[in-house]
């Protein structure tokens, strides 16, 4: 009999297909939770993001109308050109910034404009007036800023209201003029006209002519004087070139006055030797020379009348120059070669000729500001030229306007943000 080996049957179980197709679906839900979890990352990472250029683009944006509000206070002099020279300054400075990622143009979005410089005045009402205006405020909205995967993720879901393809950012900032912790002042010193006056004029009268003496010890109440403290006449040159800072309670030195002072004095009346013209010492817009021959009344020459001849303020808006040559400007020696002509005054003019002076007590000491008027160019050898007392800086109404830390008590106003 024979034995006969039977291979073994494979028997599959009853439940192993149900598995594989549990697997199979186990699968498929995972892919979903891995596609849901996806856009939910997605959508925090689009909120990080966009959120954070829209932030960035603010900021850019705040900064651009700091400086318009900031560039429009300092032109709030009450003088009746006043809003228009602030609009204009305002609008200006504000777009040298780049907005969105610093864009030159903002994107093509549109700029600061007119309509959104205003003004307030000292109650913080709206005002359109010149003499009224105390704060300037600047403001503007950034449309159509791209959001990038949030725009994505409005595509995907279909709900573009929630997740739209741009947004946009507004910003506003207010700017006033307060007095100046510290001021740049001419290296001049000014002394009360009599004995025991006080501000804010120490009696003088705006529209007076004072002389400063080429000799400090002349016995004026008005001569040169240093910054520094020192008696150094080279300290003198530097600090007539802009090397300078004084403060209340600051002493002030009693300087030799020597040639070189001529030079950069009468860089602001463009007048210049062979190494100099007005691309390096700028002029003021206007060089023409105020004195007893050119303006009789001897007074006023910053906006009053004498005669037919244009005040100062008159002669800056035509650009007018000293002269044709050194010769028409009073320079018969001291190798003055040039005079700017009104193209480079226009060009290169700045506000040179209004200048900020300390006002010192008996010990020297810096107690006030006063605003003056440059009338006349400095000669070889060295004379007296006269300036003309406009005010004291810290009034409302000084064309001296300078830059600094605000925050003092006296002094010239500065623009200050105050929201």
């Amino acid at each position: 009999m024979s034995t006969r080996i039977l291979a073994p049957t494979l028997v599959r179980p009853a439940g192993s297909r149900s598995r594989r197709s549990s697997r199979r679906q186990q699968h498929g839900a995972i892919i979903v939770t891995a596609a849901l979890t996806l856009l939910l990352l997605l959508g925090f990472m689009g909120i990080a993001l966009d959120f954070g250029r829209l932030f960035i683009v603010r900021t850019e944006l705040q900064t651009a109308l700091d400086s318009c509000a900031l560039a429009a206070a300092r032109e709030l002099n009450k003088q009746p050109d006043a809003i228009s020279r602030a609009v204009s300054a305002g609008a200006a400075a504000g777009n040298l910034n780049g907005v969105n990622l610093q864009s030159t143009n903002w994107s093509g979005q549109g700029q600061i404009t007119a309509a959104d410089v205003s003004f307030r005045d000292a109650s913080y009402l709206s005002t359109t007036s010149a003499t009224a205006a105390v704060y300037s405020q600047c403001t503007h909205t950034q449309s159509n800023i791209s959001i990038w995967l949030l725009k994505a993720l409005g595509a995907f879901s279909g709900d573009s209201t929630s997740f739209p393809a741009t947004g946009n950012v507004g910003a506003y900032a207010v700017a006033t003029r307060a007095s100046a912790q510290s001021a740049c002042p001419i290296p001049v010193a000014l002394q009360a006209k009599t004995p025991g006056a006080t501000k804010p004029d120490y009696g003088y009268t705006a529209g007076d002519w004072l002389t400063l003496l080429a000799k400090s010890n002349g016995g004026s109440t008005f001569g040169w004087a240093n910054l520094d403290g020192s008696n150094s006449a080279s300290e003198t040159a530097d600090e007539l070139n802009g090397h300078c800072g004084s403060k209340l309670g600051d002493t002030l030195g009693t300087p030799g006055v020597q040639a070189s002072i001529v030079e950069i004095w009468n860089y602001r009346f463009g007048i210049y030797k062979n190494s100099s013209g007005p691309s390096v010492g700028r002029p003021d817009y206007t060089g023409y020379i105020y004195n007893t021959s050119t303006w009789s009344a001897g007074r006023s020459a910053y906006n009053g009348s004498s005669g037919g001849t244009p005040n100062f303020l008159a002669q800056r808006l035509a650009f007018t120059p000293c002269g044709n040559n050194p010769a028409q400007c009073g320079q018969q020696g001291g190798g003055f070669s040039s005079v700017a002509t009104s193209a480079q005054l226009k060009t290169y003019g700045a506000d040179r000729r209004i200048v900020t002076v300390p006002i010192v007590n008996t010990s020297r000491k810096v107690v006030d500001f006063a605003c003056m008027l440059m009338l006349e160019p400095m000669k070889i050898p060295v004379d007296d030229v006269q300036l003309e007392y406009l005010g004291n800086a810290s009034a409302t109404g000084s064309p001296c306007t300078t830059s600094g830390l605000a925050g003092g008590s006296a002094g010239p106003l500065v623009p200050v943000l105050v929201r």
